[in-house]
Order: C-alpha cells, then sequence, then structure tokens
C-alpha cells in the first residue's frame, strides 16, 4: 500500500452568509500524517468533506495523486474513510462489516475472505470475524472501522475526530496504533481533531484553521516553538500572554512595560520578533510555562505572589499573580520545582529573552 499526494487548490465553501472554507490551499506528501486542527465552526471537516466528495466545492480544485477529484463521486474517489461515531452496521458481523467495500467493488468471496483476515490482523482483532459490533469494547469497534476504511487499500485515508468518543487513557493507546499502522503501511492520511495534544502527537504536519481559512501549516516543533500569530501561540500548547507598552526598541534593546507589574527588557539581536513595534505601541507577549523560571523575591524586573501550587504528576503549576493582576502559568519539573515554595511566597519571574514572542495586541 502506497500513500498518494493530496493537493487542495484555493477552495471555497460558503453556506448563506457564512464562510465555512476560505481560499484554503495545501499540498500533502505521500505517506504524510496531516491533522487539520482547530476549533468548532473553524472549517476542518467541511475541507474534509469536500475530499471525501460528501460536499462539494464552490470554487478550487482537488488532486489525489495525477487525478483530479473535484466532482467525482465519494464511491468513485477510492479513498479510505473513519468518522467518529464508527458507522458500524449493527446486525452485520464484524467480518461482513469490514468486507462491506470489497463486495461493493465486487471481489470474489476468496478474494474478500483473504483481506478481511489481512485487515483484522493488521489491527490485532484476529479471532473476531464473527462477533457483532455491540459486542466489542469502543476501542475494538473503532478498530473494526480502522479496518474496514483500510481492507480495499485506498492511497488516502480520511479521519474525522475519529477518537473523540473514547476515555482519555484508550484514547491515548489508539493514537499510538494508529500512528504505528500508518507509518508501516506508508499511507497518506488527513485527520481532523479540535484537540491539540492528539494533533501534537500523532501529524507530521498541522495546518490550523480559523473562521474557514488556514491559520498556519507546520511541523509540530515548528507550531509550538515558532508560532506564526497569537491565535496559532494561544491554540497549540499553553502559553501565557501579557499586554504591555513598547518603551524602546532599537538593535539592541526591546524594552516592554507590562501595566503595573513591571518591564520585560529583551535583546534584540537574539529576540525572534514576529512584529517590529515602534515606541508607544501596543504589544503582546507570549512565554510557554515551562519557560518562565522562579527566582528569588525582587532579583528582577517582574515579581509575584504565588496564589496556588498543582502537583500534575511530573511537575509542578505555580499560578503567580503580578502587581498588575496578570496571572502566569509557571511549569517546573517535579525534581526541580522548589517543594519550599508556598501558596502566599513573593518571587521573581525570570523569562530567557529568546523564549518571548510577539504579537501586535490587535491581533487577539
Amino acid at each position: 500500500m502506497h500513500g498518494a499526494s493530496v493537493s487542495l487548490r484555493e477552495l471555497d465553501k460558503r453556506y448563506g452568509r457564512v464562510q465555512a472554507v476560505d481560499q484554503v490551499a495545501i499540498d500533502i506528501r505521500p505517506g504524510e500524517f496531516l491533522s487539520l486542527l482547530g476549533p468548532s465552526g473553524s472549517g476542518k471537516t467541511t475541507l474534509l468533506m469536500m475530499v471525501a466528495g460528501f460536499e462539494q466545492p464552490d470554487s478550487g480544485v482537488i488532486w489525489v495523486g495525477d487525478r483530479d477529484i473535484t466532482h467525482v463521486a465519494p464511491n468513485r474517489r477510492d479513498i479510505g474513510m473513519v468518522f467518529q461515531r464508527y458507522a458500524l452496521f449493527p446486525h452485520m458481523t464484524i467480518a461482513k462489516n469490514i468486507a462491506f467495500p470489497l463486495r461493493m467493488r465486487r471481489f470474489s468471496k476468496e478474494m474478500m475472505s483473504r483481506a478481511v483476515a489481512n485487515a483484522l490482523e493488521l489491527v490485532q482483532l484476529e479471532g473476531f470475524e464473527t462477533r457483532l459490533p455491540s459486542q466489542l469494547s469502543g476501542g475494538q469497534q473503532q478498530r473494526v472501522a480502522v479496518a474496514r476504511a483500510l481492507v480495499f487499500k485506498p492511497p488516502l485515508l480520511l479521519m474525522d475526530e475519529p477518537l473523540g468518543a473514547l476515555d482519555k487513557k484508550l484514547r491515548e493507546q489508539m493514537q499510538i496504533e494508529i500512528k504505528r499502522l500508518q507509518q508501516s503501511l506508508g499511507i497518506t492520511v488527513i485527520y481532523v481533531t479540535h484537540d491539540q495534544e492528539e494533533a501534537l502527537t500523532m501529524s507530521d504536519r498541522i495546518a490550523v484553521m480559523r473562521e474557514g481559512h488556514l491559520e498556519q501549516i507546520g511541523s509540530p516543533t515548528e507550531l509550538y516553538d515558532a508560532p506564526a500569530t497569537a491565535f496559532v501561540a494561544d491554540f497549540i500548547g499553553k502559553m501565557n500572554f501579557l499586554d504591555g507598552e513598547c518603551l524602546r526598541h532599537d538593535a539592541r534593546c526591546f524594552e516592554v512595560a507590562i501595566s503595573r507589574s513591571g518591564t520585560i527588557v529583551l535583546d534584540s539581536g537574539s529576540h525572534p520578533l514576529v512584529t517590529s513595534p515602534q515606541r508607544g505601541a501596543r504589544v503582546r507577549l507570549a512565554v510557554r510555562p515551562e519557560r518562565i523560571e522562579l527566582v528569588p523575591y525582587g532579583s528582577q524586573n517582574l515579581n509575584g505572589l504565588v496564589e496556588a501550587v498543582i502537583f500534575v504528576g511530573s511537575s509542578h503549576t505555580f499560578l503567580v499573580r503580578l502587581a498588575g493582576g496578570e496571572l502566569l502559568h509557571v511549569q517546573c519539573q517535579a525534581s526541580r520545582a522548589g517543594n519550599s515554595l508556598c501558596e502566599g511566597d513573593r518571587v521573581g519571574i525570570s523569562i530567557p529573552s529568546n523564549s518571548v514572542l510577539v504579537f501586535p495586541q490587535m491581533e487577539c
């Protein structure tokens, strides 16, 4: 089984006055796992349904490999699909459920039997052929749905929130299973999710969508470390935001006043500025919780009061209130979290210059 390249060219879809998908263009490499990530209403499922053929774009073109499938009927696209609710036939055995797309393609009984056996082995459900879906757990039903989608060896697999109905532990197990299958088969996957941790875990690249348009596309590391907009910074992982005013910005130094809390001084030479704010401009600084260090009170320009200490297994999260009212989340490894820090302690806030992103405040 080999994955196909996918090219989405300026796809547009409108429902009345609502622009569901707005001029989206994405190129997906053969064998790539691409996640469409965004909040409800961002257009990710509509985009997937256009690739599947269940929705027709108002404009734009969809290529799979060297084939233009924009106006091809869904059953003639040779695309596998897995839904959140599995869509298994309750009156059919597991073997018949998996064989269904093969029957639609008029495979012989011998070929169907062999293909079903291979698919069951692939998802580690050998011996379940005669059971009904109601006799399987949620995770097993999802594996059957995956086996049915893969049994006819499609070049492209579409997955629409496939793990949304599972509990957290089972969902994490299935993430690993699906990624293992995708890598071993070399199949191309387009995966819709609103869960950013799921997207970070499974994807080669992530396309972040917002209000119908593509906000940013890149590897999980690129989106986490170098988000192009404040929206992406907020949506991918946990992020602290501090609003302030640019006091100084030259070749050496970038200084921002954070209301009544103090100032942050950054090294312009090493700092990855997203914008180039002028003096007096309102800006929004963004910094990850794990990039902040708690130091002795008074040793930094920013200081605060510990309002809560939360133990989350391998780390501690400190909620620190600055003088101006801003609340920072600070994450430290449990082994070095400074167990002596308690609620009510005063602390200094140390933020490395190259850990801060700067956005125009008007973005948010």
